[in-house]
């Protein structure tokens, strides 16, 4: 919704996800957002909270929680709504396999994790459904211009992969 309206989140992470009594999936803390035809940067100086400077708009700096950033967005790159479909590949992958995805001593550490460390999805469990896999695979991209460009069709492969035995060649199809 947040993205059909032109909003970027910037820091999307399992503490800013929360589920509501009507079982919707609600997003948090949209502080560090920013329409989408602003520039990027910020700074963010610790693992899991964010510190903003007065230079927050600015290409340059870094602006959001380390081990959920985009790599652009850990390099100081303007960002659009991939860096959240990058974040949104993280928290999948921690959902299913129940352990961090980029890890480090510091936030240095954590942030040369989401820029080299191999992206290992064979943690997933073993049922995880192909279609899935591939989702997170276009997700996790770390070239933004290859990653799924819209988290509308993340949205679609999960219905069809969740209303049922979809065949792996159609499920395959959604994610193309």
């Amino acid at each position: 919704s947040a993205h059909e309206l032109g909003i970027i989140h910037r820091d999307l992470k399992p503490a800013n996800i929360k589920v509501t009594q009507n079982d919707d999936v609600k997003v948090l803390d949209f502080g560090l957002a920013k329409a989408l035809d602003t520039v990027a940067g910020g700074s963010g100086a610790a693992l899991n909270s964010p510190t903003l400077t007065n230079r927050a708009t600015e290409i340059g700096m870094i602006l959001g929680t380390a081990a959920y950033m985009a790599p652009e967005q850990a390099r100081g790159k303007a960002v659009d709504r991939r860096a959240d479909v990058w974040a949104f590949g993280v928290v999948c992958v921690e959902m299913l396999t129940g352990q961090r995805l980029f890890k480090g001593e510091d936030v240095s550490d954590t942030m040369a994790a989401v820029l080299r460390q191999p992206i290992d999805l064979g943690t997933l469990p073993p049922a995880t459904p192909r279609a899935v896999r591939t989702l997170l695979e276009r997700c996790l991209e770390r070239d933004p211009r290859q990653r799924l460009r819209d988290i509308g069709e993340a949205r679609v492969t999960l219905e069809r992969v969740i209303a049922g035995p979809a065949t792996d060649e159609a499920a395959d199809r959604a994610t193309a």
